[in-house]
Parts: C-alpha cells; sequence; structure tokens
C-alpha cells in the first residue's frame, strides 16, 4: 500500500533573503551619489581656494585606495567565506596592472624620449621588434579581456593543480607566497619584455586622451568607485546564494561537505579565480591613476597586506575589508609623511593586536556593541518595576522608622 504526501507536509524551504536590507541600499545609494556626483563636483567645479575643494591628490589617493579596497574585498572572498588564506594576491594585481601597463605604452606612440614605434625600454635595450606578448597590445577591446584572462588563467592552473592535491591551511599560503616572489623575480629580467626593475611609466594618452588631465583623472575615479560597488553586489550575491553557502560549508567542515556528496574542488576552484580576476580588473584600474607599474607590486609585503586589510576590518563581511582597506592605507598616507621609519613596526602592531583583540575586526566589533546596545535597550523595561518596587520599600520603612521614632 502507497501513501501520497500531502501538500501540507511538503517541506517549506525558507525565503530567499534580500541581497541588501533597506538600511543597506540607503548606504549604497548615498555612496553611489558620492562616487558619481559628490566627489566630481568638489573636484571639479568647486574653487581650489574653498575648504570644500576635494584636491587633485585626494582624487588620486582615494582612486587608490579604492583599487586596493577592490582586491581586499576579493580576499574576504577566499579567505574570510573560503578559509582559504592567499599571500600571493599581489601577483594577481600586478598582472592586470601590467596588461593595462602596456596598452598605455603602445598608446605613447612616437612622442617618447627616442620617437620611436617601440617602447623607450625597448629601444634602449637594442630591441628590434616587438616580443610575441606585445601583439594585442594595441586594441583597448583585447585589453580589457586579457585584463581578467591572464590573471584568470594563471589562477586557474595553479588553482587546479593545488585544489586536486588538497593543499590546504598554511602549505598553501606558502606556495602562493612562493608563486609570487617567483613572477617578480621573472619580471625584473629585462630580456622579457616587462621593463625590468623600472617597469612602464611616463604613460601619456588612455584611448586617444591625454591621461593627466583632471577630467580623466576624476572619469578614473568614478570608474573605480562604480567598479568597486559593482564587485561588492557581485559578492553579496555570491556569498548569499547556494553557491556561498557551499563556500562557508567548506570553510567549516570540508570533510563534512564531502561526506554529504559535494565535490569541493569546483567551489574552490571558481572562487578563486573570481577572486584572481577582481584584482586584476583592480591592477588595470590603479595604473592609469598612479603612473607606474613595476615588478616591486609583486613583493611579499603588499600581498600580505591584502590580507592585513582583510582582517582589520572583518572577515567574512564584505562591508569589512573596504573598511580595513580604506583605515590602513589612510593611516600609511599620514605616517609615510609624519613618522615614515615607524610605519612598518605599526603595521606590525596593528596586525598583531586585531589578531589578539579584535578577531572579527572593526565590523564585527561595531557589530557586537550593537548587539549589546540593543539588549541592554530590551531588557530595562523589565528592571524598571523591580527597581520601582526597591523604591517603594526603600520609601515605606523610612515611614515606619519615623512613625517609630
Amino acid at each position: 500500500m502507497t501513501t501520497k504526501l500531502s501538500s501540507t507536509s511538503a517541506v517549506q524551504l525558507p525565503a530567499p533573503a534580500p541581497l541588501l536590507t533597506r538600511t543597506g541600499w540607503t548606504a549604497f545609494i548615498v555612496a553611489l551619489i558620492v562616487v558619481c556626483a559628490v566627489a566630481p563636483a568638489l573636484n571639479l567645479w568647486v574653487p581650489s581656494g574653498s575648504p570644500l575643494h576635494l584636491s587633485d591628490y585626494a582624487v588620486a589617493l582615494l582612486g587608490k585606495i579604492m583599487c586596493y579596497a577592490i582586491c581586499a574585498l576579493a580576499m574576504d572572498l577566499i579567505w574570510g567565506y573560503t578559509g582559504i588564506l592567499s599571500l600571493g594576491h599581489g601577483l594577481f594585481f600586478a598582472l592586470g596592472g601590467y596588461v593595462m601597463g602596456m596598452y598605455l605604452m603602445r598608446q605613447i606612440g612616437r612622442d617618447g624620449n627616442y620617437q620611436s614605434d617601440l617602447p623607450d625600454f625597448m629601444v634602449f635595450l637594442d630591441w628590434k621588434e616587438l616580443p610575441w606578448h606585445w601583439a594585442l597590445s594595441d586594441s583597448f577591446i583585447a585589453t580589457l579581456v586579457l585584463i581578467v584572462a591572464v590573471p584568470g588563467l594563471v589562477a586557474f592552473v595553479f588553482g587546479y593543480f593545488a585544489f586536486r592535491s588538497r593543499i590546504k591551511g598554511v602549505y598553501f599560503s606558502i606556495i602562493t607566497q612562493a608563486m609570487t616572489y617567483a613572477a617578480m623575480l621573472l619580471f625584473f629580467r629585462n630580456e622579457t619584455g616587462f621593463g625590468g626593475n623600472n617597469g612602464f611609466t611616463d604613460f601619456k594618452r588612455i584611448l586617444g586622451q591625454p591621461i593627466a588631465t583632471p577630467t580623466m583623472r576624476m572619469l578614473l575615479f568614478v570608474l573605480t568607485g562604480l567598479t568597486l560597488l559593482g564587485f561588492f553586489l557581485l559578492g553579496r550575491w555570491l556569498v548569499r546564494s547556494k553557491f556561498g553557502r557551499v563556500l562557508q560549508a567548506v570553510r567549516d567542515a570540508e570533510t563534512r561537505v564531502m561526506f554529504s556528496g559535494y565535490s569541493p574542488l569546483p567551489y574552490k576552484l571558481t572562487i578563486w579565480t573570481i577572486s584572481a580576476m577582481m584584482c586584476g580588473v583592480a591592477g588595470a584600474l590603479y595604473v592609469p591613476q598612479v603612473g607606474i607599474i613595476n615588478p616591486g607590486e609583486m613583493s611579499a609585503a603588499n600581498s600580505i597586506e591584502i590580507a592585513v586589510w582583510a582582517a582589520v576590518g572583518g572577515r567574512a563581511t564584505l562591508i569589512g575589508p573596504i573598511v580595513g582597506a580604506f583605515l590602513v592605507n589612510g593611516a600609511k598616507s599620514w605616517l609615510t609623511v609624519t613618522a615614515p621609519e615607524f610605519w612598518l613596526y605599526f603595521l606590525g602592531a596593528l596586525f598583531i593586536a586585531v589578531t589578539l583583540f579584535l578577531p572579527n575586526g572593526v565590523v564585527g566589533l561595531l557589530r557586537r556593541s550593537k548587539k549589546e546596545t540593543k539588549a541592554v535597550a530590551a531588557a530595562a523595561p523589565a528592571d524598571a518595576p523591580t527597581t520601582a518596587a526597591v523604591d517603594a520599600n526603600t520609601e515605606s520603612l523610612r515611614k515606619e522608622e519615623g512613625a517609630a521614632s
């Protein structure tokens, strides 16, 4: 005899949570207005003598920090939500920067010091023609494709062999840093065609337009801000989807996930590749705003700093790494001017302090404080009658003592 489940006994899945809360959408729209309207108005239209004027230096600094914030966001996706600590994301950032730098070098044309179709460093090294890997560097469309394709391909190949071999934890962190260091040594060599230790600089145009004008710098600033906000929404969508829940399960108990019938390899490889592509885009936006790219961007310190931003802001929060990038790099910009010899000590002390006292970062501390405030507010009405009763008893005792006397 067979029985059928009634419609009332069917399993009811919880409704999907919204991408952002009402408060979250409000903050997002405010950030969008600041990036697209307020900042351009303060920089381009407010007179330089006004206290409200946003200087070109501030625009360049904020644009650079927003590029760093994209890297911190990418780090949060793999470290905060997947439990994979990478100490090699500086490589993907630099690869995106080099792809953009190659295009900008071709845009110089014959305006270089040697008035040649080849970049100046190639003329200096007596190169006769462009290397094969410069073939598509004069096309902006091809450059946009390569900005995400090159870091993505390198990350995919490296991640496939690493994750298939089940390398994890500190061992994975070590080999990512070794990979980045090897790439830095390769790019330092003049014969590779990447400018050696000087890298690429002296950019003049992008899409045929002068790159050093205030309008172009503000356009790059706005584009960087929009990219950061777009990646934030992408990250929210990823972590709140079924894909994101599996990632968090892999972070918390990978063996149990395997016993549940899921293979962690495609999930880890996918988020690892997406994270690398995000860093590549950040590097491509960074180069025209800063005006230089060299192998120093692949140094071990740069990759470690990306992890520091995520840890200071708060892992597994998405907004936390962005906050951390602004806090740490803002402090760095100030300290490197006022006390440059103490900056590295400050960075090390900050990371130790966050590890010991703020395991959830600044955002985690704020959320905990908010919860405690709400808990105190919720408990206050229940305590009020008790306090009133104590006051009434005290007053009655005073009256009794007065009558007795």
